[in-house]
């Protein structure tokens, strides 16, 4: 199939203008990026957004193996020589891979089978006869084939051998296969039953003990969990439709009368379908289901990850940041507003109050800390407790708890051991919060997306595609970011359209060995770097401290020359432009339009001039769990509570109070109207209102519900929370003075 053929499909599959596909399959074909082709390629592709990109690149990447696997099978086939005009017709007109290895499942080279055997018994023409269901006395066929050379030495022997050739032909045939698969699909029930002798070790799965219901109503989440309980040896688990209404698809399809052969025929039908057939599609289906569940499951993880890597900012803050201990002590790090490591300690706020309070005012006063960020985990409400008890510490420093799911990770890693080689991992964990709090983004892509903890049986679904789709989520919202490049991380520079590690190592190399960027032109001295890859990827990096005020932009440098004619033709400079609004109401975009620069690009380059470099993330807001409920023995039910939502998943919501266990608000208790779809709801870090409707605290189990609540921030039903961090420079300073002079008696 040619290559517009194949673009026609896509187009008609998607519902997606031709012209559009074609130019977006070609620029993947050159090498662009999806975030690149979607920012800087809109008159190419029609304005199409990264989804929609995406689909036509999964769209044509299936078609295109498609077409290979469609190859491989007519080379094979003709290699026996066996191709005939009426079967290659048929493997052309295939439009599904399974319709394709149905077509050449007789012709694959298999292992020595029953049927292998029986034909080397010389017993194929016994089988055709019975399939040929004529009226010819069975018996004296059958003896035909009796051979005490070939150990056929009765006329039993003769049929059984015929059957096993039989049961071959109809779980190879086409018609038999599309039926059954089509019956497996609307009709086959999953049952799950404990292995014996492992219901206490497998308790988790008790759930699934004795579980059954209809494979099409069941859902992705309690799929993959029967199958880990399967994995794990817990649980059997069984995928069939009804055996009768099998057998009667197959006995439609090849029993044509009532006599001999037809009896014959439905035995070898009965043994074919339990056999052969029935294990055949079966395991398909599982393949199928799998593979569905692992989409949705994987689609969960990375909408939780997009919402967890775009949180707000705190943005440039000098930070205290602290990782709580109880017996080891917390570790207190100071950073200063570009997430530098100036100072470490340790304090032990229940051994040595007294003496940790004046250590945490003393690293305020000395680094001017704006913000103090407690990870969330283990002691995090009983210090954020003892922090906010300090009665001296300026107002004007907010307190906030930060998710540190991750974090020890981060700091035994090797991005963290090159960091800080002389410092252990209590304190690269205390860095990682600190620095987590002040940009999310740039922290999070430091670690494994998978350790972050946000999905649902994310080690369960496929590995490979777990890994491409998160990794295309981070790369999507650092791009949508934008990074700065005197500044970024060599793992923040990776995930840049157009860059790999090597490149990003390769720019860090240069910048520590030349200093800082002065422009993005710059970046075509890096070793390895050409002009393609500058294409895609020097839009996305900024250069705050730029000798050219549009490197501080988005505005990719293919266009500055019609920014600079913008500002000519108005009699201003380019910086005139960025600061003067009445200046830009001057410009008529229409007469910048050209062959290659049309109105997407144009009002995109205007949209920039107005906020330069903006950051798409969403304003901080601060968040306080509720005082005096430190953990689950504190919850009543009933209690009304804020909390953070963590993870999200097919089934609800989970949500932290404070109390170091999540609670779980069932999907049926998101919202007052019916949900479908969590999601559509509720988002990882949102800040929601919940009531407690149960607690389990043997098996640490807290149940939540959103219903009644409005679904309204935690932000905006709390009196004492601010809609977001504004600090007063003179009261800050006021404060931290007064600190200071305290520390200097």
């Amino acid at each position: 199939m040619s290559d517009t053929q194949l673009f026609f499909k896509v187009s008609d599959k998607l519902n997606i203008d031709t012209k559009q596909v074609v130019a977006t399959i070609r620029l993947l074909d050159e090498g662009g990026t999806i975030p690149f082709i979607a920012r800087y390629r809109k008159e190419a592709t029609g304005s199409l957004d990264e989804v929609a990109i995406m689909q036509i690149r999964d769209e044509i990447e299936r078609l295109r193996a498609l077409e290979q696997r469609r190859e491989t099978i007519l080379k094979s086939i003709e290699s026996q020589g066996k191709l005939t005009d009426e079967l290659k017709e048929k493997i052309l007109d295939a439009e599904t891979i399974s319709k394709l290895e149905d077509l050449y499942l007789p012709y694959k080279p298999k292992h020595r089978t029953k049927a292998t055997i029986a034909r080397e018994k010389g017993l194929e023409p016994l089988a055709q006869f019975i399939l040929a269901q004529g009226n010819t006395s069975l018996g004296d066929e059958a003896a035909k084939f009796i051979s005490t050379e070939k150990e056929v030495i009765s006329i039993e022997d003769a049929l059984h051998g015929a059957r096993d050739i039989i049961a071959e032909i109809i779980t190879e045939d086409v018609n038999a296969r599309e039926q059954t698969r089509n019956l497996f699909k609307q009709k086959a029930t999953i049952k799950s039953k404990v292995v014996r002798g492992k219901e206490e070790e497998g308790a988790k799965f008790e759930d699934y003990f004795d579980w059954e219901e209809p494979l099409a109503q069941c859902p992705s989440h309690r799929l993959l969990a029967m199958r880990r309980g399967e994995k794990e040896d817990f649980l059997f688990l069984d995928i069939k439709p009804p055996v009768d209404d099998a057998l009667d698809i197959l006995n439609r399809i090849f029993v044509k009368t009532k006599n001999a052969c037809a009896d014959q025929l439905k035995l070898a039908i009965e043994d074919g379908y339990g056999r052969l057939l029935q294990p055949s599609i079966e395991a398909e289906t599982r393949s199928n289901t799998k593979e569905l569940a692992d989409d949705k499951a994987i689609e969960v993880f990375a909408q939780n990850i997009r919402e967890l890597l775009l949180s707000s900012p705190l943005g440039q803050k000098a930070i205290l940041a602290i990782d709580p201990g109880i017996r080891t002590g917390c570790k207190v790090v100071a950073l200063d507003k570009q997430g530098k490591l100036l100072a470490d300690t340790v304090i032990y706020p229940q051994q040595k109050k007294s003496e940790a309070e004046n250590i945490v005012l003393a690293f305020c006063a000395k680094h001017l800390i704006e913000a103090i960020a407690i990870g969330n985990g283990t002691a995090g409400r009983e210090t954020e407790t003892f922090i906010r008890g300090i009665d001296i510490l300026p107002k004007e420093i907010s307190v906030i708890m930060v998710n540190e799911s991750g974090a020890s990770i981060y700091s035994a890693s090797e991005v963290a051991r090159e960091e800080f080689p002389d410092k252990d991992i209590t304190v690269r964990g205390a860095v990682s919060i600190g620095r987590r709090l002040a940009d999310p983004l740039a922290e999070l892509v430091k670690l494994d997306p998978k350790s972050i903890g946000v999905g649902q049986y994310q080690h369960d679904v496929d590995q490979t595609k777990l890994k491409n789709k998160l990794d295309e989520v981070v790369s999507s919202c650092v791009n949508a970011v934008g990074v700065e490049l005197n500044t970024a991380s060599k793992e923040l520079l990776t995930y840049v359209s157009g860059l790999n590690s090597r490149l990003a190592q390769n720019i860090v190399e240069y910048r520590n060995e030349h200093g800082a960027f002065k422009n993005r032109f710059q970046l075509k001295e890096i070793s390895g770097l050409g002009e393609k890859t500058f294409e895609q990827c020097a839009g996305f990096l900024r250069i705050s401290k730029a000798e050219n005020l549009l490197d501080k932009s988005a505005v990719h440098p293919e266009s500055y020359e019609v920014v600079e004619k913008m500002a000519k033709d108005v009699n201003c400079s380019v910086a005139d432009l960025l600061t003067d609004k009445e200046l830009r109401k001057q410009i008529k975009i229409t007469n910048y339009v050209t062959d290659t620069i049309g109105l997407p690009t144009l009002r995109d380059i205007v949209n920039e001039l107005e906020k330069p470099g903006r950051d798409p993330r969403k304003s901080f807001e601060i968040f306080s769990f509720a005082e005096g409920i430190e953990k689950p023995e504190d919850l009543r039910e009933g209690m009304k509570l804020p909390g953070i939502v963590t993870n999200v998943t097919n089934f609800g919501a989970f949500v932290d109070v404070g109390v170091h266990q999540d609670g779980l608000v069932h999907i049926s208790h998101l919202a007052d109207t019916f949900v479908d779809d969590p999601n559509k709801i509720v988002k990882v870090h949102q800040q929601v209102m919940v009531t407690v409707l149960e607690l389990d605290l043997k098996r640490n189990r807290i149940a939540l519900s959103m219903k009644g609540n409005g679904n309204v921030s935690a932000a905006k039903s709390s009196a004492k929370k601010e809609k977001e961090i504004v600090y007063d420079a003179n009261d800050m300073q006021s404060a931290l003075s007064a600190l200071k002079a305290k520390f200097k008696k």
